[in-house]
């Protein structure tokens, strides 16, 4: 049973992942074919990431509501019904309100997936196959932009989304015969805190992409800028006074939880930022096919794949704060590196060596930075902290998402390209300055064998 249940968790998450990688080199075709220009490449983005990052915190209290097998059956089939409708898609409304289903439906899988493993596993046994769930569902980072590629190229980008649908009936298969654990008594969703949420976060994100194209003389800027902040400050406040909230506050006391929360925010907001304008950039100006543009970035995976493990291993037996200040500014040189792009394009010279330092200082990081954030916390509260530290990771993304038409000054030429680069630069060393004050190192690391690495979702 419980080989199944961590394939269960491996496709589960697999699916949100690919999804991830393939949406940024579709986005080119997608407004070859429906149009909309960079204000619908954003929010084919951050449709799927208001959602997704919203209700990926309270996720945990449906799981346990509901049972955590039946979630992930709803998340699977909803996740598969949007799929099939974007494929379908005639228009932008369309697509971007089928990538909020899709959002919404993949909140609940990544939680789901690590809640089965850490019900179904324990000790020695649950670090292993969170290692292992972690080491497969990064495959993702490899496939998905090459099979994205490939398929935009060469049949359509609506497929790329359709091919979700393969990995999704094999997880349903296997889950007809997984019994959910004992429910929690007495689980509570806090639902008017769900919509405070989104509502905020969907308010301030339709400001920031629509500024540009409506200009700050257009009434309904301020008014989604304004309303949507004031919304998310209420939902924080209903944060500190209901009994399970979804946001707890109180988690942020420990000192290497907030901190490494902000680096956090700051590093995946460049990534997001970094991997949407790289995509459009390569295939748009460069010349690009969707292919060579998904395996343009693939060097970066490479060395995650190859280092991770050993920089978790050495943070467990040094500490984290070197590992957290150096990997980010490592990476904000490499993304600086990306100023060497001219119009006389050469990826071999130009992009191929930022790539493999920015994945050097990728890999130094993610494994010490989730240890860390999750160690900070008292184990049995765990689950929540990494919901909290995905999902703050998620509206780092679309945040960035929304400001990349002021970032580039509104186009993805190349010298929107170039002051795309230096604010991922800035962000990144920010994040490693961040670290390098704020991080404690363990009075007594822990030693080397037993270092317990974390995962994102």
């Amino acid at each position: 049973m419980t080989s199944r249940i961590l394939w269960i968790a491996v496709l589960a998450s697999f699916v949100a992942f690919l999804d991830g990688t393939i949406v940024n080199v579709a986005l080119p075709a997608i407004d070859r074919e429906l149009g909309g220009g960079l204000v619908t490449q954003q929010w084919v983005v951050d449709g799927y990431f208001i959602t997704l990052g919203a209700i990926m915190l309270v996720a945990g209290s449906i799981s346990d509501a509901y049972g955590r097998s039946l979630v992930m059956r709803i998340g699977l089939i909803g996740f598969g019904i949007a799929s099939v409708i974007i494929t379908i898609a005639p228009d932008p409304l369309i697509l971007i309100a089928a990538r909020m289903l899709q959002g919404a439906a993949g909140a609940f899988l990544v939680p789901s997936s690590l809640a089965l493993i850490s019900a179904h596993y324990s000790g020695a046994a649950r670090a292993k196959a969170i290692g292992t769930w972690t080491a497969l569902t990064t495959g993702a980072m490899i496939v998905g932009p090459l099979i994205g590629g490939l398929l935009v190229d060469f049949a359509s980008w609506r497929f790329a989304f359709l091919i979700n649908v393969i990995p999704i009936a094999i997880t349903l298969w296997l889950l007809r015969k997984v019994p959910d654990p004992p429910r929690r008594d007495k689980a509570h969703i806090d639902i008017l805190g769900a919509v405070l949420s989104i509502l905020g976060l969907g308010g301030m994100v339709f400001g920031l992409i629509e500024q540009p194209r409506l200009g700050w003389g257009h009434p309904a800027i301020p008014i989604t800028l304004l309303g949507g902040g004031v919304l998310f400050i209420l939902f924080l406040l209903r944060q500190r006074r209901v009994n399970d909230p979804i946001l707890p506050l109180d988690l942020f006391r420990a000192r290497n939880f907030w901190v490494g929360n902000i680096t956090t925010t700051l590093m995946y907001g460049a990534l997001s930022l970094n991997g949407f304008v790289l995509a459009i950039y390569l295939q748009e100006d460069a010349g690009l096919t969707a292919t060579a543009a998904g395996l343009a970035s693939l060097p970066t995976t490479i060395m995650m794949i190859l280092f991770s493990s050993t920089s978790g291993r050495l943070a467990g037996k040094w500490g984290p704060r070197l590992f957290m200040a150096f990997g980010p500014i490592l990476m904000g040189v490499g993304s600086l590196m990306l100023l060497l792009v001219s119009q006389d394009f050469n990826y071999w010279w130009q992009v191929l060596p930022a790539m493999i330092v920015f994945g050097l200082g990728l890999a130094a990081t993610v494994s010490p930075l989730t240890s860390t954030v999750l160690g900070a916390i008292e184990e049995e509260r765990s689950g929540i902290a990494s919901a909290v530290n995905n999902a703050i990771s998620r509206v780092a993304g679309l945040i960035a998402i929304a400001l990349v038409g002021t970032i580039v000054g509104g186009a993805i030429d190349l010298t929107g390209f170039h002051r795309a680069a230096v604010a991922v630069a800035v962000l990144l060393i920010a994040g490693g300055l961040v670290s390098l004050v704020g991080i404690r190192n363990p009075k007594s690391p822990a030693p080397e064998d037993s270092p317990a690495e974390g995962a994102r979702g």
